[in-house]
C-alpha cells in the first residue's frame, strides 16, 4: 500500500492550519466552491517531486496576508515502510524537502512517492498546445521513473543556454559542444523515459477489463524522427546550429514532441472527440498508469481527482469507485456534496471542507 496516514498543513493557501488522519481508504472530499478542497489536493501533491498540481511557485502558496510561509507534513506508508515526510518554503524562498528528519531533496521524495492526478485544467489535454501534453506525458513518466526530473533539469538548463548563444549569435563551435553534448545525454534519456511510459500504459490498458475507453497514444516530433541514441541527438543538434541561429532557439529535441491520442474503439482522434469523451479518456489514462504502476512492481500510486465526479453520471460514477477500490489505491476526490460520493458507501472516508472569513476548515465525517 501507498498512502498518507496523517496530513498536517500549515499556513498553506486558505488553511491556516488543518490536521487529518488517514486509514488509505479513499477520501472524499465535499464542500462549497471556494472552501478549500483543491488547496487540500495541492498539498497531497507537493509530496511528490515538482511544482504541484497548479504548477505555482513557493510564494504563491503562502497563506494571504501573512505571507510567512508555508509547511506540510505527513507520515507516508510505501513498500512497508512509514516515513515522515515534510516540505516547506519560507517566505518565497525555495521549497525543502525532509524526510525521516534528514534533508533531503525531491528526487528522493520521488523515491518512495507515486502521486498521479488528474485537475480540471487538464480537460483541454487534447485541443491544448503540445506544451501540456508533453507535461501530462513527463508527470507520467516520472511516475516510473523518478529520475526523469533530473534529466528534464538538465535538459532545460542545457537549451536555455545554447539559445542563448544563438540568439547572441555565436558561430564558434567550441561554446556548443559542452552545451550540445549535456542536452544529447539528458533528452535521450527523456525520450526512452516517454517511449517506455507510453508502452506501459498501451500494456496496462490492454490486460484491463474497464468501463472507460481506451486510448491509442503516439508520440510525434514537430520535425522529422527523434534520433535513436545521444550520439545521433549531438550530431543533429550540431547539424542543425545554422538553422536555429537563423531562429534563435533550438529546433530539434525532445521539447519538439507531441502526445496524439485516438478514440481507439471508434479511431477518431481525440480532440475530435467530444468532451465527455475527452474526459472519459483522461480517465482512463490515469486508471491505466495506476494498474501500471502496479504492474511494474511500484506499487500504487496515490490519486488526486479534481471535480471529476461532477462530470461524471452515476453508472460512471459507481464504475470508477469500483475500479480506484479495486486498485487499492488512495484517491483523493472532490466534489460539491457528499451525494457525489454516494456509490462508494463505507468504502471512503469523508471530510467536509468549510470556509469561514478566507479560511478554511476540516471536519472528518
Amino acid at each position: 500500500m501507498r498512502a498518507l496516514t496523517s496530513l498536517t498543513l500549515s499556513h498553506f493557501r486558505s488553511h491556516l492550519r488543518a490536521d487529518l488522519e488517514l486509514d488509505g481508504r479513499p477520501v472524499a472530499l465535499f464542500g462549497n466552491n471556494g472552501a478549500g478542497k483543491t488547496n487540500v489536493l495541492e498539498a497531497v501533491s507537493l509530496f511528490s517531486p515538482g511544482r504541484g498540481i497548479r504548477r505555482a511557485s513557493a510564494s504563491d502558496m503562502a497563506r494571504k496576508p501573512e505571507a510567512l510561509g508555508w509547511k506540510l507534513s505527513g507520515v507516508l506508508a510505501s513498500g512497508g515502510q512509514d516515513f515522515e515526510v515534510e516540505t516547506w518554503s519560507e517566505a518565497g524562498a525555495a521549497r525543502q524537502v525532509r524526510i525521516d528528519n534528514k534533508a533531503s531533496n525531491q528526487i528522493a521524495l520521488g523515491k518512495i512517492a507515486r502521486v498521479v492526478w488528474l485537475v480540471p485544467a487538464m480537460d483541454r489535454l487534447w485541443i491544448e498546445s503540445a506544451e501540456g501534453r508533453r507535461r501530462f506525458l513527463d508527470r507520467v513518466a516520472l511516475s516510473f521513473a523518478p529520475d526523469h526530473a533530473e534529466a528534464t533539469l538538465i535538459y532545460e538548463k542545457a537549451m536555455r543556454e545554447r539559445n542563448k548563444l544563438l540568439k547572441q549569435e555565436i558561430r564558434d563551435a567550441v561554446w556548443y559542444r559542452a552545451v550540445e553534448q549535456q542536452m544529447a545525454e539528458a533528452g535521450h534519456r527523456i525520450h526512452q523515459a516517454r517511449v517506455q511510459a507510453v508502452d506501459y500504459l498501451h500494456q496496462a490498458q490492454s490486460n484491463a477489463e474497464t468501463a472507460f475507453p481506451t486510448a491509442e497514444l503516439e508520440l510525434l516530433q514537430t520535425d522529422g524522427d527523434m534520433p535513436d541514441s545521444a550520439a545521433d541527438l549531438q550530431a543533429a543538434l550540431e547539424e542543425s546550429r545554422f538553422r536555429d541561429l537563423v531562429a534563435g532557439r533550438t529546433l530539434i529535441g525532445p521539447h519538439r514532441t507531441d502526445l496524439l491520442g485516438t478514440y481507439r474503439a471508434k479511431s477518431l482522434p481525440a480532440k475530435d472527440c467530444s468532451t465527455g469523451e475527452q474526459k472519459a479518456l483522461l480517465i482512463s489514462l490515469i486508471l491505466a498508469n495506476a494498474r501500471a504502476l502496479m504492474e511494474q512492481g511500484s506499487g500504487p500510486p496515490i490519486l488526486l481527482l479534481d471535480e471529476v465526479a461532477a462530470h461524471l453520471d452515476s453508472t460512471r460514477r459507481a464504475a470508477l469507485y469500483d475500479e480506484i477500490c479495486a486498485l487499492g489505491v488512495q484517491a483523493w476526490m472532490t466534489g460539491t456534496g457528499p451525494e457525489l460520493f454516494g456509490e462508494l458507501g463505507d468504502r471512503a472516508q469523508r471530510v467536509e471542507v468549510r470556509e469561514d472569513d478566507g479560511q478554511s476548515t476540516l471536519v472528518t465525517g
